[in-house]
């Protein structure tokens, strides 16, 4: 059966999950976690991507993204991609380091996003990194030692989680504390990362329960949320799709695209496709980068090797786009 696309859109919550091939290790040493955190902070403040909880054990880790300007592919490939280059290269090893994909689950933020928080923090305690709650606290490969002040990560929004316990940072962590306390007990949550209907509903028995009440229920096992979110998910993904497959049925391709900048902005056709500096040949390349990645669906890989610039470059003008369009109210004439 062929792999259902990922869902993603500026501002989806995502948990994601990556583990090591064969359940082994990508994180063999203080080094490793140190070097992926770096790289993870780079790339997360590069392209504005809101990170709320995050949890590094040996053969795997969890994180907790809002999806900003850049989609959730893009940043991913390359946190995965750099710890795979490192990490083969020091180790003296070859061939795929992570197993298949890395799993990501879309989330319903209001019903799950403090429930996420505590399972990823808790991580690992359950995996035995730490004897006690106390010590989880002193875990510096978690999001939890940063929460409570213990460790400095400028690139995890703190202010965000903390802001739903108090005000006043103390009281915050305190509360946030005496949370994280409370799901010790819980275990395991397969609720929070595996099998979507079943998973949305909280458990076979709610799943019984619906069904002796002869409800039905929307699921999907790339949606952490309830019947209503689900749909307005999937139907959103749809639409975005449908549109995408319009506008390349009209003909419309990477040209027609520049075509439309070049009138949008007045400029000369071929000043779209310059790789320099100048304002207004950056203006029209941001444009471009935006309005063929939203409106063909065009990766950013792709589009950096037709431009001739980084990928890196790529993500930082489609930024950059969707700014000059919003704040001009301009759309492809389609």
């Amino acid at each position: 059966m062929p792999r259902q696309a990922r869902i993603d859109a500026p501002g989806a919550l995502h948990h994601i999950i990556c583990r090591g091939i064969e359940r082994r290790k990508i994180f063999r040493d203080d080094e490793d976690c140190n070097r992926f955190l770096d790289r993870l902070g780079n790339v997360l403040s590069d392209t504005g991507t809101p990170c709320f909880a995050w949890a590094l054990i040996p053969n795997h880790v969890h994180l907790l993204f809002r999806t900003g300007l850049t989609p959730l592919s893009t940043v991913m490939r390359r946190i995965l991609t750099g710890h795979a280059v490192y990490f083969n290269r020091r180790h003296r090893r070859h061939g795929q380091l992570f197993q298949n994909r890395y799993k990501s689950i879309l989330c319903q933020e209001d019903s799950y996003l403090l429930e996420l928080v505590r399972y990823i923090h808790l991580n690992p305690l359950r995996a035995c990194l730490v004897s006690e709650i106390q010590g989880l606290g002193k875990y510096v490969f978690s999001g939890h030692s940063v929460l409570m002040g213990k460790t400095e990560r400028p690139w995890q929004d703190t202010d965000y989680v903390l802001g739903f316990f108090d005000e006043k940072s103390a009281t915050a962590r305190r509360r946030y504390k005496a949370y994280v306390q409370k799901g010790v007990d819980q275990g395991k949550r397969p609720d929070l990362t595996g099998g979507g209907f079943v998973r949305s509903l909280g458990g076979w028995s709610a799943v019984k329960a619906i069904r002796r009440a002869g409800e039905r229920f929307k699921g999907d096992e790339r949606i952490l949320g309830d019947s209503e979110f689900v749909e307005r998910v999937l139907n959103s993904a749809n639409e975005e799709m449908e549109r995408r497959y319009q506008v390349r049925a009209k003909g419309w391709d990477l040209d027609s695209v520049a075509e439309s900048v070049s009138e949008v902005l007045d400029v000369d056709s071929d000043l779209v496709w310059e790789t320099g500096k100048r304002p207004v040949a950056v203006r029209a390349r941001s444009l471009l980068c935006y309005w063929a990645t939203k409106e063909l669906g065009m990766t950013m890989t792709s589009l950096a090797a037709k431009l001739g610039i980084s990928q890196p470059a790529v993500s930082m003008a489609v930024r950059r786009g969707e700014k000059i369009a919003v704040e001009n109210d301009w759309r492809m004439a389609t």
